[in-house]
């Protein structure tokens, strides 16, 4: 038996998850297709297909017949391009449904001079001009009714407008259909808008790069570029692609991709993000190809969590399913009721019962949720925040605890130079001396004195020789003036007495979480430098945003006690210290039985923690672990981007009430005046098409957050 075939198609006009249930009830019903997924937020269908029982011509065409259009089909393994970028290859006044609304608008018009000049002959213009119109959208809701979707919009509107022109209302139906096209396609604008989040990033990318080869600079398509390349970026130039600083040093704007608003500094060794500015020339060699840079992968993540469906959305999903049918046998009722029973004029309750029919499609209400976790996700994305999927997006506005890793989460994890106790000469002195026996090796705690020495410009002494590691005890190099040693407290006591006031200090600097170096001159005290893997500028101001907001903290940690209530001290969290990763996972669980929890970490060490959670939140500048491993992942790396995710979470939650609450509301007051006699049929299409607009228009709203909305 031969394997089946792969099919990838973008489809036009898909604006909402109503359209996508069409297409994916009509492909279950096609022979040989399987493993289909529809996408309304990326316009685009992928599915398996067995060829010897259909075709793609044949799918294709149950597409075009649902009133959507199939573009750049392919298989055995090609696929149509689909995503955002195709979203910018058209403009909505050139698509189907605008020339449609047109069309239909020209034939109402005509129909409007006619019944002006000829009024003798207005009920036939108007009934003309609204079967012709009615004709698409009836011919689409028999093929939804035929395909798995009885109850679709265009099956209500099409019954309503036929009956309509049955009790002579030929032209409020007439109305009605202009007015339906018109609101498809203000849809279709609207979704283009909810689209724009993502094709803004897609934009940043360049098209082409300046590369270098045998010292020729050659320009070429950014697409084409491999590992191992070599870039040269112009001041002003976006990079084209992610890579390593090889040549030149230059502040980078990284806004684009991290969110970011200061530039970062960027010399040789340093990673740069495809779509980041330059403000001076770099040499970059290339570390990720485009499909799979940093862009392209929060671009993918976006995507898949889009079509990732919240709670709410699942809930409304079920609810619609119930609604449709139901609020149908209720036009129905409205319709023969009054007329059987109490008397009532039939042509009168029949136009009522048909106003109903229209109040009661729930596109409005399907879209509520999807649009606003679709504008949420690409606003998150613009400003650093990765979210995977409606779920964990939900999840986060109801955390009662968020629980922090220290290092590299809390702190900056590394250690750094914090204070220099100077016993003969200066406290540049010291740190001089001891930056000149530490350049030798690459320790860690060397390493943080060399930079501490190179940002306060000091000039190091000269060294001779190699220099003396005792591995985890000290560094011995020979200076001009003599031996140096920088080592261990302990260490260094085996070599000289340390007097009371030095073991003093030294005590003192240690209760406060900090590891010390004592620096000798032969067997002369120098001086003492402490070092500690500081916290984040930003942490104290995000911990204590989350207590405003009643959210409690803790910070579970590996580290020694002493060091781990220093910093907790220090931004004002509760502290869990001395965990293995089995004992923090157990933290975890119990906290949780408590309640949501967010677990905050690097990705790597914190793994079991992350998953456990309730919400797993990764740190790190647009790592694989930090876009790969948890729920949610923060480009900036920085601790506020947890009061930040909450925030856009309870913004998005709010904003789906709203939505929920403005298309039933407008609904049930359609449907009261309806049945009071006050709405007519144009007024009715109103609470469906009109309601799925505002909807969306109020989902967008999350695309631009109010200046210190996220605090």
């Amino acid at each position: 038996m031969n394997a089946p075939d792969s099919l990838k198609l973008r489809i036009e006009g898909m604006d909402c998850a109503a359209c996508a249930v069409k297409i994916e009830n009509a492909m279950k019903r096609v022979p040989g297709v399987s493993d289909i997924n529809v996408s309304y937020g990326l316009e685009s269908l992928s599915l398996k297909f067995d060829v010897d029982r259909t075709s793609s011509a044949v799918i294709e065409g149950k597409i075009r017949a649902l009133g959507f259009t199939p573009v750049g089909g392919g298989s055995h393994g090609t696929a149509a391009s689909s995503g955002p970028v195709s979203s910018l290859r058209s403009s909505w006044w050139r698509g189907r449904k605008a020339y449609l609304a047109l069309a239909i608008a020209a034939m109402f018009g005509i129909a409007t001079a006619v019944a002006h000049i000829e009024p003798a002959l207005a009920q036939w213009a108007y009934s003309v001009a609204a079967l012709i119109s009615i004709v698409p959208f009836a011919k689409r809701a028999y093929a939804g009714a035929t395909s798995g979707t009885p109850f679709s919009i265009e099956t209500l509107m099409s019954v309503a407008a036929l009956g309509a022109m049955l009790i002579g209302a030929a032209q409020e139906a007439a109305v009605v259909i202009l007015l339906f096209a018109i609101g498809e396609l203000l849809e279709t604008v609207a979704a283009g808008k909810a689209r724009a989040g993502i094709e803004a990033l897609v934009s940043l990318v360049p098209r082409d790069a300046l590369r270098e080869r045998t010292n020729i600079l050659e320009r070429v398509s950014a697409d084409t570029l491999q590992i191992g390349d070599i870039v040269v970026v112009r001041p002003g130039d976006r990079i084209p692609s992610d890579g390593n600083v090889i040549g030149g040093v230059s502040d980078v704007d990284e806004a684009p991709v991290t969110g970011e608003s200061v530039p970062v500094a960027k010399e040789p060794g340093a990673t740069v993000f495809a779509g980041s500015i330059s403000t001076n020339e770099l040499r970059v060699e290339v570390t990720r190809t485009a499909a799979d840079n940093t862009i392209s992968r929060i671009i993918h993540m976006v995507e898949e969590a889009q079509e990732s469906k919240a709670p709410t959305a699942r809930l409304i999903d079920r609810f619609s399913r119930r609604y449709t049918p139901a609020a149908m046998s209720v036009a129905l009722l409205v319709a023969i009721v009054p007329p059987l029973f109490f008397n009532a004029e039939w042509v009168t309750w029949i136009y009522r019962g048909l106003a109903t029919l229209l109040i009661a499609c729930p596109c409005a209400l399907v879209i509520s949720t999807p649009a606003a976790i679709a504008s949420a996700l690409a606003a998150g994305a613009r400003r650093g925040l990765l979210v995977k999927g409606g779920a964990a997006l939900e999840a986060l506005g109801k955390i009662r605890t968020v629980a922090f890793d220290k290092t590299g989460t809390l702190t900056l994890g590394r250690p750094q130079v914090t204070d220099i106790v100077s016993v003969d000469g200066t406290a540049d002195d010291v740190l001089a001396k001891a930056a000149a026996v530490e350049r030798k090796v690459s320790h860690p705690l060397g390493m943080a004195i060399v930079e501490a020495a190179s940002t306060r410009g000091l000039e190091l002494p000269a060294s001779f020789g190699a220099a003396l590691t005792v591995p985890g005890k000290s560094v011995t190099a020979r200076l001009k003036g003599g031996f140096v040693f920088v080592g261990s407290p302990r260490h260094a006591s085996e070599q000289t007495a340390l007097d009371a006031h030095i073991a003093q200090q030294l005590e003192a600097l240690e209760r406060q979480g900090k590891t010390v170096v004592v620096v000798l001159s032969g067997k002369r005290v120098e001086g003492l430098i402490a070092l500690r893997d500081e916290s984040r500028s930003d942490a104290a101001e995000a911990i204590a945003t989350l207590h405003r907001w009643g959210i409690g903290t803790v910070m579970l940690t590996g580290d020694n006690q002493r060091t781990a209530d220093a910093i907790g001290a220090t931004v004002g969290v509760q502290v869990r210290a001395e965990l293995l990763p089995a004992a923090k996972l157990a933290e975890i669980e119990a906290i949780r039985a408590k309640g949501l929890v967010a677990m905050v970490g690097d990705g790597i060490n914190d793994a079991p923690a992350l998953a456990a959670a309730s919400v797993g939140i990764a740190m790190g500048g647009g790592t694989d672990v930090a876009l790969e491993t948890a729920d949610a992942a923060l480009l900036r790396n920085n601790v506020m981007g947890i009061a930040d995710l909450i925030a856009l979470s309870k913004s998005t939650l709010a904003n789906i009430w709203q939505n929920i609450g403005l298309a039933l509301g407008l609904k049930a007051i359609f449907l009261c005046t309806t049945l009071l006699g006050v709405t007519s049929l144009w007024m009715a299409i109103l609470a469906d098409t009109g309601a799925t607009v505002l909807v969306t228009a109020n989902a967008l709203r999350l695309l631009y957050p109010r200046r210190g909305a996220q605090r």
